[in-house]
């Protein structure tokens, strides 16, 4: 198995550093998201990543959207 290329593996989420929240995309609570909330970075342990901006978290894969992570899969093929 590797790793898909030019993606940080940013470990685990530290609960105190400051993370943006992660959702499924099929999670109704991301659609009930205050416009006001949305950022154009995500942080993971308080490093920010602009919006659109791919990581792995361990073998997810999740990706910036409108300041929350979004899971989008596995960060293995296969």
């Amino acid at each position: 198995m590797t790793k898909p290329i030019n993606i940080v593996n940013v470990g685990a989420p530290d609960p105190e550093l400051k993370n943006s929240p992660i959702f499924d995309r099929e999670n109704e609570e991301f659609d009930l998201l205050d416009l006001e909330l949305e950022s154009g970075v995500c942080y993971f342990n308080a490093i920010s990543y602009p919006d659109g901006e791919y990581v792995c978290s361990g073998n997810e894969l999740l990706r910036c959207e409108r300041g929350v992570w979004i899971r989008k899969g596995s960060c293995y093929p296969g």
